[in-house]
């Protein structure tokens, strides 16, 4: 992000910031989409100017997550404006608002902060219209004196509001969650389970070894290579192939969502031999891999908007046990194949 200072008697000094992103923004949100710095990507809160701004530009707030920052500031390219960044401690506006940071009591304390009503005519800011479950509008003009006007859901959107007199339409209310939308969000969903990734294959490589007569470096190799690609099809399918079909995949719930892909992926490798050879192995893959798949996708539902905190919560009540109990008896039964055959 480039930066330069605007200065003046009225202003002070301000941070001048750029509607270009460079190489090094756009290296940043690569890293960040593959959840690589993810949890510190932030800057400093306060006002910053885009463009050449006056007394009477408009002010828009937004979260100081960077990605978040950097969609707004770019959206504003060839627009004067003001953009006034809450502390909502590295989190993007829709996730800050239902967690309380994006709030009232901080619009509050960043409008007094940088002393808005210095550097503003108006009296009015533009909040995006997704966190507006944080905001209180009458609250903000109680304690500034400022109107709380309620911005789109996109930062796309940004040019054509202004252009419309400040008004949203209906498409700009509209919350979507598109393909796109979904695959961006696949590689965050895919990195959290790294460390998993490494050490519970692991274990299922040592414990493929087991077998009536003791134990087989052999079978740990080849029996072992083949349990890795079972957990790897049962966590892509939870965390990428869910996700990306999520609207024509039956069900409300995505537990069951996950458990049905899981299943077709689990009679896909059953298929081609990849689950085992007695009924007892298959079915413990059928086990582990609905139970992996379920829960992975279960915990996308943290960056989708088709299901609602409550609703989230409530299916978590059901759904975990579930998923424990699938995992624990496939677990089970997979070692007790070892040794016996059904």
């Amino acid at each position: 992000m480039n930066t330069r200072f605007l200065t003046g008697n009225t202003f002070g000094t301000i941070p001048q910031i750029s509607t270009i992103w460079s190489r090094r923004d756009l290296w940043e949100t690569i890293k960040v989409h593959w959840s690589v710095g993810r949890m510190d990507y932030k800057i400093e809160p306060g006002i910053y100017a885009v463009g050449n701004p006056g007394e009477s530009s408009p002010v828009f707030v937004t979260a100081n997550f960077k990605l978040t920052f950097d969609h707004v500031r770019r959206a504003l390219n060839g627009i004067d404006a003001w953009l006034l960044v809450l502390d909502t401690k590295g989190i993007n506006v829709w996730c800050a608002a239902g967690k309380g940071t994006f709030s009232t009591n901080e619009l509050i304390r960043q409008i007094n902060l940088v002393g808005l009503e210095k550097i503003v005519n108006h009296h009015k800011v533009i909040v995006p219209q997704l966190g507006a479950v944080g905001v209180s509008a009458h609250e903000i003009k109680k304690n500034t004196g400022f109107s709380v006007i309620y911005g789109p859901v996109r930062a796309e959107d940004i040019r054509d509001f202004m252009e419309a007199g400040m008004r949203a339409t209906k498409d700009m209310r509209a919350v979507r969650f598109s393909t796109w939308d979904r695959m961006k969000l696949i590689p965050v969903e895919l990195a959290y389970g790294k460390y998993y990734l490494v050490l519970i294959p692991a274990m299922f490589v040592i414990l493929s070894g087991l077998n009536p007569k003791g134990y087989s470096i052999d079978l740990a190799y080849s029996n072992g290579l083949r349990s890795v690609f079972n957990l790897l099809i049962a966590y892509v399918t939870g965390c990428g192939i869910t996700p990306l079909l999520l609207p024509w995949i039956p069900f409300r719930r995505f537990a069951l969502k996950g458990l049905l892909t899981g299943w077709l992926a689990a009679f896909i490798l059953a298929c081609f031999h990849f689950l085992g050879n007695s009924n007892l192995e298959i079915i413990s893959w059928f086990l582990m891999i609905g139970s992996v798949s379920s829960f992975l996708t279960m915990t996308f539902t943290g960056t989708s908007t088709f299901t609602s905190l409550s609703g989230v919560q409530k299916e978590m009540k059901t759904a975990v046990p579930m998923q424990i109990g699938m995992a624990a008896l496939g677990i089970i039964a997979w070692i007790v194949s070892k040794f016996i055959t059904l």
